[in-house]
């Protein structure tokens, strides 16, 4: 059995996302902690190596802020590109951290959002597949029902790390992090 902790500020993390069948989805190798609590983490991470669960490996092409919280089924990638911020929603799990990295669970659905505040649900299809290919319960099907409809609410109402001093305060944080 292991104990969950919080990691420190400014210490490097790996996130790992797995599938509901226990199997690993995707690995960021490094990203920088901004600020941990008991229910969220914020991090940052540029360029950073990226594994496939096939083994195939990128590197992200741009600045990111991440966000991840106790309670709520989804993680949020602020993206920093040219033309504004992008938004990557991962329904997923609620975080753990265990010392080794930050993981959750990949439910397959998506949310991108735009630098126009525009947003489209994506992976539809892929949730079905899953949902019956890995058995996943009404309670979990409920419960991401539930935190698709809290996501666009919190998209359209610029809470969290969609408020746009929010971006702003954590890519300077991590910027400095980064000197």
């Amino acid at each position: 059995m292991f104990k969950e902790s919080i990691p420190k500020e400014g210490q490097k993390v790996r996130i790992q996302s797995y599938k509901h069948d226990g199997n690993i989805h995707r690995v960021w190798k490094e990203t920088v902690v901004l600020k941990a609590t008991e229910d969220i983490i914020i991090g940052g991470n540029d360029h950073t190596l990226v594994t496939e669960s096939d083994g195939r490996c990128w590197v992200t092409r741009e600045p990111a802020i991440v966000y991840f919280h106790k309670e709520l089924w989804f993680n949020v990638i602020c993206m920093f590109r040219e033309d504004g911020v992008y938004y990557y929603c991962n329904l997923s799990s609620p975080y753990l951290y265990d010392g080794e990295g930050i993981k959750y669970i990949d439910y397959d659905l998506d949310i991108k959002v735009f630098p126009d505040g525009k947003y489209h649900l994506l992976d539809e299809d892929e949730y079905l597949v899953h949902k019956k290919r890995m058995k996943y319960s009404t309670d979990i099907d409920e419960v991401l029902k539930v935190n698709v409809d809290i996501l666009q609410q919190w998209i359209e109402q610029e809470k969290g790390p969609f408020a746009t001093d929010f971006v702003k305060i954590w890519y300077q944080r991590f910027k400095k992090f980064m000197k």
